[in-house]
């Protein structure tokens, strides 16, 4: 699961009493934003090997802070907090939360057994990345019809307004094909460089600053005109 993540930023978003949608881009993916962040200071780790999934070589073999039950509840309750503290309402950070834990329970999906409870022990995945025929269409249908979603619970506030969330889209639908695309490795490739996390969290970058600028040309249908970033 990759841009099926932002599922569910794009229906929070919708709400009157959320975040905008920028913030809540950096909600769904700040369980991976911090994973690659540790796997780059040496705190999580992970390697390629042929074949380990047929549509990812990807063995995320130990990641017991952020991809375990507990550690992604501990990120949606620190994003709460810092909602409340940066001024936002209780809906918005409890909606924001929700965003954040939302994360484990879609790589539950499509990951390999190798999510956790608390950090150890019994490992969990229903390992859809074997099944390309399911795991494509069901990230496409999540991520494009909660755009749509989006979409149609918001309206433009000028030009810009009408085109951005196209923009958002093929930008989201073309580094999708990449990943897709991207051949397996030869062989087993321990530790990765630095450059894979690295350019992660680049696209991370880029698809929040997309949807910050998607969530300035457009306004919630009976919502507020100002809301917390």
């Amino acid at each position: 699961m990759f841009i099926g993540h932002y599922a569910p930023a794009f229906v929070a978003a919708s709400s009157p009493k959320a975040q905008r949608l920028g913030a809540l881009f950096v909600a769904a993916q700040l369980v991976d934003i911090a994973f690659f962040i540790f796997v780059l200071f040496g705190a999580e780790h992970m390697r390629a090997v042929p074949g380990f999934t047929t549509m990812n070589a990807m063995d995320l073999y130990d990641m017991p802070y952020t991809h375990s039950l507990i550690g992604a509840a501990g990120f949606a309750a620190a994003w709460a907090v810092g909602t409340r503290l940066l001024g936002g309402s209780w809906p918005a950070a409890w909606i924001g939360a929700a965003v954040v834990v939302s994360h484990w329970l879609l790589d539950l999906l499509v990951h390999a057994p190798d999510l956790t409870l608390l950090g150890h022990g019994q490992r969990y995945g229903f390992a859809l990345w074997n099944r390309p025929a399911i795991e494509i269409p069901l990230e496409l249908v999540l991520t494009f019809g909660a755009l749509l979603f989006y979409v149609t619970r918001t309206e433009a506030k000028g030009a810009s307004g009408r085109i951005a969330p196209a923009i958002l889209a093929l930008a989201l639908l073309a580094l999708q094909v990449v990943n897709w695309l991207q051949p397996q490795p030869a062989a087993i490739v321990d530790p990765l460089p630095a450059s894979q996390p690295a350019l992660a969290l680049f696209a991370y970058a880029l698809f929040g600053a997309l949807a910050f600028w998607v969530a300035r040309t457009r306004i919630v249908k009976g919502g507020p005109r100002v809301r917390l970033v």
